[in-house]
């Protein structure tokens, strides 16, 4: 037995396993020519990010659209920096999402052939590989402590030199194997690098599905593959449960370019057939007029549990990060007014090679267009469920009125002008509430907004004079005629084109007494179309908060 075979066994005495056997336990997918496996694998380190669900519906996109294989893989071997439950929550919000794998670590449960799908519970595959790696003189063992990879650090600063442990600083990769040996039997700690071939001189190129051939400096680092506590790093961990797993396209952001150097010398040195790359643009913020990337501390938007929160429909944020996926996207909605992303065909030859600047703007667009979309009951359905959590108080008013509700919904909804003013769940409230008593009776408590140039005694005259002679069977398109015979009587121009032709004439026009009735009615000069908010009150309702108003401007 040679001196790399002697130490491989020493290290890993229960590992009797090879990479043949590997290939067999997870052999290639069944799947047609062309087909795409691809992949979301998270860090249980912190809140879903929404670069992240970008990536995840890409991801999720590219697989569908060629009837492969998305899945769901958790990294989680960075045991210092893992939160506690935040892997579940990812995969909530990413089902809130629809971003639903074929495959997959599931939470509770795993779902595929080719798992574990859980890194920590994939230990044993990385020590079989990393074994042969050491047989075949790639790997060795390292017994650099913290203070001396401190010092390797200290030393390269001061001479302005690339950091990181290569060449004449990787101290251990030439080191005694017999010596070696003795000090892993002594219980020394230590981790297993991976020995580098490369030269930081050179170039390798690749091609990236989005960016086309890149050219960037080859991998000399030797880099850690097995940390001390016996799980993989990431570098390691990813290309081989990315070849086992049978993963055609990595798809990931554009931060990992720099990284990908490490991953092909590894492809390469394990014989495993190359991944196609494919690098999104980062989604960028304007600050002060620079860019920067979405920051977890400062932009709330930066998670997509903010979305949740506010009450974005889930289809106006899917709709939103796929017209940033593909340049064509907003055209194409153009002409396809269902937004509905499955029957879209994406293309990596659209994407942006900069990164993308969120937009409020559009995003508010979107969801405004789909809000407009749903009937009232399938909208009120919708924010009965979010509001449970959410918005307790507007919870509360609508959870047993729900014919009620849906008609004050219903308002203007469908036909070619719908009404566009609900962007989210939570701007519903506000617009609504003085349906309510008791919230009505909040809002008439404060200063009423009544045309301050109109007497009250006119005001209070015009309101009983609406209230005793009001039709209310009277449909919405003649029903504004009343308004403007009720106008004249008190000496109101019809319209505003007769006041402004002859002001002295008039104490003001129609829309003026529209406004009193909407003020009495709403407590603001702002609200849905009155005429649905006076049959939606009803006649009792109506006079009573009339007399109401009539007695406060007394």
């Amino acid at each position: 037995m040679n001196k790399f075979d002697l130490l491989a066994n020493v290290i890993f005495p229960d590992i009797h396993e090879t990479i043949d056997d590997l290939e067999k336990r997870y052999p290639q997918r069944p799947l047609k020519e062309n087909a795409e496996v691809t992949r979301f694998a998270p860090s249980p380190t912190g809140f879903l990010h929404l670069g992240s669900l970008f990536t995840s519906m890409v991801a999720k996109k590219v697989a569908k659209d060629s009837d492969g294989v998305f899945y769901i893989r958790l990294e989680d071997t960075d045991t210092k920096r893992e939160i506690s439950g935040s892997g579940e929550d990812l995969l909530k919000q990413l089902n809130h999402f629809n971003v639903t794998p074929d495959e997959g670590y599931l939470g509770d449960h795993e779902e595929g052939n080719y798992g574990p799908y859980k890194q920590s519970d994939r230990a044993n595959i990385y020590k079989i590989v990393i074994k042969q790696l050491i047989k075949e003189g790639r790997a060795y063992p390292c017994f650099c402590s913290s203070d001396e990879l401190e010092e390797i650090r200290k030393i390269q600063e001061a001479n302005k030199e690339i950091p990181g442990y290569y060449g004449k600083y990787a101290k251990y990769r030439d080191y005694d194997i017999d010596k070696a040996i003795e000090r892993i039997k002594n219980n020394e700690p230590y981790v297993i690098r991976f020995k580098s071939m490369g030269d930081h001189n050179n170039k390798v190129t690749f091609k990236d599905e989005i960016r086309g051939e890149i050219s960037i400096a080859e991998n000399d680092l030797d880099i850690v593959i097995l940390k001390g506590d016996g799980l993989p790093t990431y570098h390691f961990a990813h290309a081989c449960d990315d070849h086992f797993m049978r993963t055609t396209t990595v798809i990931r952001g554009e931060e990992w370019i720099s990284s990908t150097p490490i991953h092909l010398e590894l492809f390469e040195t394990l014989h495993f057939p190359l991944p196609k790359y494919a690098h999104l643009p980062v989604i960028m913020k304007l600050d002060n007029g620079n860019r920067r990337k979405l920051s977890k501390r400062k932009d709330p938007e930066a998670s997509v549990a903010h979305f949740i929160e506010v009450g974005f429909p889930v289809e106006a944020l899917q709709v939103y990060l796929m017209s940033i996926a593909n340049s064509n996207f907003e055209e194409w909605t153009a002409e396809n007014k269902s937004f509905n992303i499955d029957e879209f065909k994406f293309s990596f030859n659209k994407m942006s090679l900069d990164g993308v600047l969120f937009d409020q703007d559009k995003l508010n667009y979107f969801s405004k267009e789909l809000i407009a979309k749903f009937s009232a009951e399938d909208l009120y359905n919708r924010v009965l469920e979010w509001s449970k959590k959410y918005n307790t108080t507007l919870y509360e008013h609508i959870f047993d009125k729900k014919d009620y509700v849906i008609d004050i919904l219903n308002i203007e909804r469908g036909g070619e002008k719908a009404r566009k003013d609900y962007c989210c769940y939570n701007d519903i409230y506000p617009l609504i509430r003085f349906f309510f008593n008791d919230q009505y009776e909040q809002i008439i408590s404060g200063q009423l907004p009544f045309n301050e140039n109109i007497s009250k005694e006119v005001i209070k005259e015009v309101l009983l004079d609406f209230a005793s002679s009001n039709d209310y069977s009277l449909g919405n398109d003649v029903w504004f005629n009343s308004v403007k015979q009720l106008s004249i009587r008190h000496q109101f121009a019809e319209n505003n084109k007769m006041f402004k032709a002859n002001r002295d004439a008039y104490l003001g026009h129609s829309g003026d007494v529209a406004e009193m009735i909407r003020i009495a009615l709403t407590g603001s000069k702002q609200s849905p179309n009155l005429y649905f908010v006076i049959q939606i009150l009803g006649k009792d309702e109506v006079n009573r908060r009339i007399n109401e108003i009539v007695e406060k401007l007394a």
